[in-house]
């Protein structure tokens, strides 16, 4: 028997951009520097290499973003005024 793969709907693919406005960032850089920094931030479902395209599934990011708020670990964006 083969192995599967798991099913994904294309809309809960979210590229760098996505994934800053999920976590209310500024930019889409701070995700990579977000990956550094917090360990347990769900890795991209897809990656294709250095310098080419990333997606992660908005499920997984949705779900670390709310443990975030609830351990105090948020950051709003600038000029939020928030």
């Amino acid at each position: 028997m083969e192995p599967v793969s798991p099913k994904v709907e294309i809309d809960d693919l979210l590229d760098a951009q996505g994934v800053a406005d999920v976590l209310g960032l500024s930019h889409r850089n701070t995700v990579f520097q977000y990956q550094r920094k917090y360990e347990a931030m769900p890795r991209p479902a897809i990656d294709l290499g250095k310098g080419r395209v990333k997606l992660w599934l908005r499920p997984q990011i949705e779900r670390w973003a709310t443990e975030q708020v609830a351990r105090g670990r948020t950051r709003r964006k600038r000029g939020s005024g928030r």
